[in-house]
């Protein structure tokens, strides 16, 4: 008959780590997660799977939210995502417009993206401390307000030096936009060509601005508060005598030989083949009324200098560095295709018009969508058969296997642009080959890396964008700065190359992180980033 289980209140996930690591005979890591059901410790299931991290008790805790509560908080933070980034990288189709009207040249209006894409960076220093201090929900809001100011202020913009400035509080108010996830839906330039040609270049920011007011109104009615600090599971335990009895070795773990006068060596069973019933979890909760308050006060226990110098530590974490190099210069080869298609593709011999040019723009969202109905699926299934033959335990390594279709995305999408352009080939080629390449590598490669950093440092997923996003931000100013100048004195193939290379050599370095990450992991699992909250 199966044992009866038990369960006890667990002040962290941490004191079930280490009754596994006794069970197991060998030492997790922070970012190792156990995905199954171990000795006598059992955790709480949905569909068969061990939910990570394990939910409270508590019916207004996020992770205990109703399917249709989270899917509309997912669709919130797409939509805010979408809004804050819809404009600030919607200039390339406009180029000419504002050459003519601001009388100037091509390096000073692709400045426009350059400036705004430094200050969106640097902003994140500020919002992701503010956030952790008085929640996620009200630098929202706030951030949508400075970004519907800003398109205001450039729609009615007379000067250059009047629409940089909006360029700059633009790049304040999209920060947050950066923390929320790789979404890259952007049909913000195939708008923006569209509208500059039958209605003028104005036009188009009373657009974003009318977009920015709906994510405001869905943000109030739909998108609660999701920070939670006071996260305390339940771990059920098997009310059976102890035994000497242990679980084999995990792979590459030696196996604990010592046994007592009487003792024999034999293995036990899985948790599962014990016959304890798993804890099932009925997710049906909701959000309470204080998490749709526009202001709750702060939280106490965050200390804000702290938590503007902690982006700044992580950068000491390699594995933290690898993934915000591969996060900056995949979202680069983007930034690239963004800053040289109305140089290209507005002369000869193609001529497009400013809507065509715009339109071209698809051919990225195309390759972004086929990119997220394939990279997680990828990943995840990679992920699955690596923890199942590890015996339930998963690694966060075991996910970089995934890069090796979209790295190949990364070298044919950025040589078919470089070559098309130099070459004079037929703008289909360009399009519909390399444009849409580039959009496939643009959201897997950086999911897949920054999934990976934020599997192997929880706590500070959101400083791990902040350090990713000034590194991403800071080298694509600089391409704004040369990469024009530079193609009119050498051509396209070798700047184009030149960022696409630095790419790949990025993405190269997963290939001893598939072997040495954990041992990586191991080296920084007493770091005190792994205590925030």
């Amino acid at each position: 008959m199966a044992p009866l289980a038990r369960t006890m209140s667990v002040e962290s996930e941490s004191a079930a780590r280490h009754e596994v690591e006794e069970t197991l005979h060998a030492t997790l890591y922070p970012g190792t997660e156990i995905m199954t059901d171990v000795g006598h410790v059992h955790f709480k299931h949905v569909g068969g799977h061990v939910l990570i991290p394990q939910p409270s008790d508590d019916p207004n805790d996020p992770l205990n939210w109703s399917p249709l509560w989270k899917s509309l908080s997912m669709g919130g933070m797409v939509i805010s995502s979408f809004t804050l980034l819809f404009s600030p990288l919607s200039v390339a189709p406009q180029v000419p417009y504002y050459m003519h009207d601001f009388d100037s040249s091509l390096p000073d209006v692709i400045n426009f993206i350059g400036i705004t894409i430094l200050v969106l960076g640097f902003s994140n220093i500020i919002w992701v401390p503010a956030a952790r201090m008085f929640g996620r929900r009200p630098m929202l809001t706030v951030a949508t307000l400075v970004t519907i100011a800003s398109n205001i202020w450039r729609a009615q913009a007379k000067t250059y030096n009047s629409f940089l400035g909006a360029c700059i509080l633009s790049g304040i108010g999209a920060g947050p936009a950066e923390t929320l996830g790789p979404i890259f839906l952007q049909l913000g330039p195939v708008v923006a060509g569209i509208t500059a040609e039958r209605y003028g270049w104005r036009a188009f920011w009373w657009v974003s601005t009318a977009l920015s007011a709906f994510s405001l109104v869905y943000q109030l009615f739909f998108l609660p508060e999701t920070k939670w600090s006071h996260r305390h599971p339940q771990i059920a335990h098997d009310h059976i005598p102890e035994t000497s009895e242990s679980l084999p070795p995990m792979d590459g773990e030696k196996p604990d030989t010592t046994l007592t006068e009487g003792s024999t060596s034999t293995t036990p069973s899985p948790a599962e083949e014990t016959g304890a019933a798993e804890i099932v979890v009925k997710l049906s909760g909701r959000p309470g009324r204080r998490q749709f308050q526009l202001w709750t006060g702060f939280d106490k226990e965050e200390m804000i200098l702290a938590s503007i110098i902690l982006p700044f530590k992580l950068w000491a974490f390699p594995i933290i560095q690898w993934a915000s190099f591969v996060f900056s210069w995949c979202a680069s080869c983007f930034l690239v295709i963004n800053i040289t298609q109305s140089q290209a593709l507005a002369g000869p011999p193609w001529n497009l018009s400013p809507a065509e040019v715009g339109y071209t723009n698809f051919a990225i969202f195309v390759g972004a969508l086929i990119s997220l109905v394939t990279a997680g699926p990828l990943s995840d299934w990679v992920s699955t058969r690596a923890t199942k033959k590890n015996r339930g335990i998963r690694e966060p390594e075991m996910r970089l296997v995934a890069l090796i279709p979209y790295a190949c995305c990364t070298l044919l999408g950025s040589l078919i642009m470089a070559l098309g352009y130099q070459n004079a080939w037929r703008w289909e080629a360009i399009v519909i080959g390399g444009y849409t390449l580039i959009g496939i590598q643009l959201a897997a490669v950086s999911a897949i890396a920054t999934t990976y950093a934020v599997d192997s440092y929880k706590p500070v997923a959101g400083e791990f964008l902040v350090a990713a996003t000034v590194n991403k931000n800071l080298w694509a100013y600089g391409l704004t700065k040369f990469l024009n100048i530079w193609i009119e004195d050498v051509g396209y193939v070798g700047p184009i190359m030149m960022n696409a290379g630095l790419c790949l050599l990025w993405i190269a370095f997963a290939i001893p992180l598939v072997f040495f990450g954990k041992k990586l992991r191991g080296w920084t699992k007493d770091s005190p980033v792994h205590q925030a909250k």
